[in-house]
């Protein structure tokens, strides 16, 4: 199984530890010397205060960071997760990724969702009701955009006309598109048009803020990934997308390396080949021997392709 990390750098109450060009250098040596596959950003350009003093936290503009992290490293993939999609007019982020993914030689992946914070929406000026239609959209427009060396698509209020993004991405036909979220439409969503399902773990109880499906552990997303392939059968998809878990596990102090593995084998025998970690850090130094000691004891345990 692949492991992604976290990347600590929305910590901004301490900015002198992750705030820094030499912070984002010494954890980029770290997540490739310690051996993850990746590292995931994720999307808030404009969260509520009532959000984050309820536990929220800020995010960093993700394909700023994620370039930086590109400049600091050689083989690391780059992962947004999630991009709310239906923040951005399609085609911006369509240059955004292209240009990223040919900078970084492809190491692009492109985790997105359709988000959940009505605040967020209307600070944005996009319709929340309508973002999973414009999810929808939106992937046909990148697709369009990614595949041809000149295009033309009609969308909602938005229209390219024999338009060129160059040049297109390294990753043919596009980088990856790991669709995030826990419903029964992010899932039918995944099977129709991306290249993984992307969910996550959730506390119980948790739908009514995140708006998704509850997957509060291995036997709910076993039912989801039934469901998965039952949509694959439906309309034909021969191989199903992959399983890349938004969230594996908090790694601080005193994490349990033989609970993480035991839950990785769990999610093994489910299909699972892709999670990410979280490093429970206040400095960077203690944000590295976390990923030390997470590679020691976990994913040097981890049978190699």
């Amino acid at each position: 199984m692949e492991i992604n990390v976290t990347l600590p750098f929305d910590h901004i109450q301490h900015p002198q530890e992750f705030l820094t060009p030499d912070a984002v250098t010494e954890i980029g040596a770290a997540i490739e010397r310690t051996g993850f596959a990746g590292c995931n950003v994720t999307d808030h350009p404009c969260p509520s205060g009532r959000w984050l003093d309820a536990g929220g936290h800020h995010a960093q503009d993700p394909f700023v960071m994620l370039s930086f992290v590109a400049a600091a490293t050689r083989t690391v993939r780059l992962q947004t997760g999630i991009l709310v999609l239906p923040y951005r007019n399609p085609f911006i982020t369509a240059r955004a990724v292209a240009t990223l993914d040919v900078f970084s030689g492809g190491r692009v992946a492109l985790g997105i969702g359709a988000g959940y914070m009505k605040g967020e929406y209307f600070a944005l000026g996009v319709d929340f009701e309508r973002r999973n239609d414009l999810v929808d959209e939106y992937l046909a427009a990148l697709k369009a955009a990614w595949t041809n060396d000149e295009f033309s698509f009609k969308g909602t209020g938005y229209e390219a006309r024999g338009a060129r993004i160059l040049p297109r991405p390294v990753q043919k036909p596009h980088p990856p598109l790991l669709i995030g979220g826990n419903s029964p439409r992010a899932i039918r969503r995944a099977v129709e048009m991306g290249d993984a399902w992307y969910p996550f773990f959730t506390q119980p109880g948790v739908s009514s803020t995140s708006r998704t499906a509850e997957i509060t552990g291995p036997d709910d997303l076993a039912v989801a990934i039934r469901y998965l392939h039952e949509h694959c059968e439906k309309i034909g998809r021969q191989r199903p997308p992959e399983i890349r878990l938004g969230s594996l596990s908090s790694i601080g102090k005193d994490f349990n390396a033989e609970a993480v593995l035991e839950k990785i084998d769990r999610l093994k025998t489910l299909g699972v080949v892709g999670a990410a970690v979280h490093m429970l850090a206040t400095t960077r130094a203690e944000w590295c021997e976390y990923a030390q000691r997470f590679s020691e004891e976990v994913l040097a345990r981890l049978p190699r392709n």
